[in-house]
C-alpha cells in the first residue's frame, strides 16, 4: 500500500468542504487483500451477527424498513454469488477485527491534520464494507456519522442531499432517530429529486458525506466494494442529544428551536439532556449505522 492511501488533492478537495458540503475526492486504495471477496467471507465468519445486515438489490429509493425481504441465501454465499446474488449486504464495525482496525486507523490518521481543526477530536472510529450486485439500490437514509466513502471495486452514484433541510425531514425524524424510534431510512417524495446531488466514483474515488446529510446510492453495472470511513465528533453528539431534548420539549407541548448547524455549539440542551438521561439512567440516545 502507498504511503498515504488519500492523494494531496483528494486532501485539499476534503479541506476545502468538511464539514458542511459533500464533494468527490481521490484515493489510491484500488485494491487490497483485506478487501477481496474471499477475505470478506472470513472476516464475515468473525463478525457477531448484528454486525451483518443483508438486503436485496431491487429495492425503491423510499421503502419502510419493515417492508425489506429477508434473505434467502446465508452469508458466505451471498458474499462469493454476489455477482448474480440480486443483493447488497454491509459488513459494520470491521474494527472489531484487528487487521481491519489497523487499516482504518491508518486511514483515519491521514484525516486527523483536515479534521481537527474543524471539528476537534475523532470520537468512535467505526469501519464498514458494503458489497453489493450490479444495480443494486440502498434506499433513501441518513447517518449520525462523519462518513469517506471509498470505491475499491466497481461503480456507484450516491445522491446527496442537504443536511437539516427541513423539506426533506420534519425535526420531529431527526428527533426520533436519535431516540431510537425511526429506522435510519426516510420516506421519499418525488419532488425532492431536485435538491440532490449526483455523484458517481469509480476505484480510486471517494464521496465525504457530511452528518445526517440524506442520500441514495445506485449501484453500477458490475459487483461494487466499498469501503466507509466514519467518525463522531463532539459537535455530532451534542446536536443528537439536543435534537433528542427538543422531542423532551414537544411532549411538554413546547415548541423548541432548532438545534445549530455546525459549528454553532448545542452545548445547554446537550447538556440538559445528558442530565435528564442520567436522572433516567438510560444509555445512549442513538442508534445510527452508516452506508453506502
Amino acid at each position: 500500500m502507498p504511503r498515504h492511501t488519500f492523494t494531496p488533492a483528494g486532501m485539499a478537495t476534503l479541506a476545502q468542504v468538511y464539514p458542511a458540503r459533500s464533494a468527490k475526492l481521490t484515493h489510491t486504495l484500488r485494491a487490497h487483500s483485506l478487501l477481496e471477496l474471499e477475505a470478506l467471507v472470513d472476516l464475515a465468519a468473525q463478525l457477531p451477527a448484528d454486525s451483518i445486515e443483508y438486503n436485496p438489490g431491487k429495492l425503491p429509493i423510499g421503502i419502510r424498513p419493515e417492508d425489506v425481504p429477508s434473505p434467502d441465501r446465508s452469508v458466505a454465499d451471498t458474499i462469493r454469488a454476489i455477482e448474480q446474488a440480486g443483493a447488497w449486504m454491509v459488513l459494520k464495525r470491521i474494527e472489531q477485527v484487528p487487521a481491519y482496525a489497523a487499516l482504518l486507523d491508518r486511514l483515519l490518521g491521514e484525516l486527523r491534520p483536515v479534521v481537527l481543526p474543524r471539528t476537534g477530536e475523532m470520537l468512535r472510529h467505526e469501519g464498514f464494507i458494503f458489497i453489493s450486485s450490479p444495480g443494486s439500490v440502498t434506499p433513501f437514509h441518513f447517518d449520525p456519522e462523519h462518513n469517506i466513502l471509498l470505491q475499491v471495486r466497481g461503480s456507484k452514484t450516491m445522491t446527496v442531499f442537504p443536511a437539516g433541510h427541513e423539506t426533506l425531514m420534519a425535526p420531529e425524524v431527526h428527533e426520533a432517530f436519535h431516540l431510537g424510534k425511526h429506522h435510519r431510512n426516510l420516506p421519499w417524495e418525488e419532488e425532492f429529486a431536485a435538491l440532490g446531488k449526483a455523484i458517481t466514483i469509480k476505484p480510486g474515488e471517494a464521496i465525504h458525506v457530511p452528518v445526517k446529510a440524506p442520500h441514495w446510492v445506485q449501484n453500477g453495472p458490475e459487483v461494487s466494494i466499498s469501503l466507509s470511513v466514519t467518525w463522531r465528533s463532539e459537535w455530532s453528539f451534542a446536536e443528537a442529544d439536543a435534537r433528542a431534548f427538543n422531542h423532551v420539549l414537544r411532549e411538554m407541548g413546547l415548541s423548541p428551536k432548532p438545534t445549530k448547524a455546525f459549528p454553532a455549539g448545542n452545548l445547554i440542551k446537550s447538556a440538559a439532556f445528558r442530565a435528564l438521561r442520567k436522572v433516567r439512567g438510560e444509555g445512549t440516545s442513538e442508534a445510527g449505522t452508516a452506508d453506502g
